[in-house]
């Protein structure tokens, strides 16, 4: 069994000084935040430029190229609904330690970004809902399907597809949650890697309760046959959660250092 891939999810316009520091291409923030996620233990840092509509391909080229640069080929998540960014990043990208990301596919307005993906030999997330959000495992599965064949007659392995459930918000989406669950397992035993947004569902919660829950979550998806998540690496009580569970699940080799590994 391979280890759970963590994804870093700290490089994202959302918040402004990553924002203000892509618009005006200063390195020193992008830096400062990669590294920290990086000796947190992510495997993968997203890179989020938001829609990036005006200067796209040139932005995702220099900040592909400063972190790569940078961190030694750190493999990279590209995520922006500018698929002429994908590609521009992808031209550049060093694939030394893993192949590039695409973030996201769907099963409907957004299901060429798995062509884009096959077309790059790329893995490419892909979101298991259509127009909106699949109102319960049937529909996701069949979304899982429809995504799943289409990566493959455009030759892609289907390891190369992480599929994403889709986290949902606990507070109003109390009783969805085991459904989640349940679809990562299915996933799991069709042999197939899934990923998420895991933090989502924490949303809204009190700030001190969020890593609680967060690890709580994990640590169940884990157990269903999670392989990867899109998470913050700076929360302590998360990565320690991931990495014994890791441990227990037999993907790592068990030292009493396995926490600073």
């Amino acid at each position: 069994m391979a280890k759970f891939v963590v994804i870093g999810e700290r490089l994202s316009t959302t918040a402004p000084s990553v924002n203000k520091a892509f618009t005006s291409r200063d390195p020193e923030p992008i830096i400062q935040r990669a590294k920290q996620q990086l000796d947190a233990g992510a495997t993968y840092l997203d890179v989020n430029i938001g829609p990036a509509e005006n200067d796209g391909p040139d932005l995702m080229k220099w900040a592909v190229q400063l972190l790569q640069s940078e961190f030694d080929n750190v493999p990279l998540a590209l995520d922006t609904a500018n698929k002429a960014a994908i590609e521009a990043g992808i031209s550049v990208y060093n694939r030394a330690k893993g192949k590039p990301i695409v973030n996201s596919a769907d099963a409907a307005g957004r299901i060429e970004y798995i062509d884009l993906a096959a077309a790059n030999d790329a893995i490419v997330i892909a979101l298991c809902n259509g127009e909106g959000i699949a109102k319960d495992n049937d529909e996701r599965m069949m979304y899982c399907q429809t995504m799943l064949e289409r990566g493959m007659e455009h030759g892609m392995d289907p390891s190369d597809l992480w599929f994403d459930p889709l986290f949902l918000v606990i507070k109003g989406m109390q009783d969805k949650q085991m459904q989640i669950l349940e679809c990562i397992k299915m996933i799991s035993d069709m042999e197939l890697n899934s990923t998420g947004g895991l933090s989502n569902n924490s949303n809204g919660m009190p700030k001190h309760i969020r890593p609680i829950m967060d690890s709580a979550m994990v640590a169940m998806a884990m157990m269903c046959g999670l392989t990867s998540a899109i998470v913050n690496p700076n929360d302590l009580r998360l990565m320690e959660t991931i990495k014994s569970c890791d441990i227990i699940k037999n993907n790592n080799l068990y030292a009493d250092s396995y926490l600073e590994i």
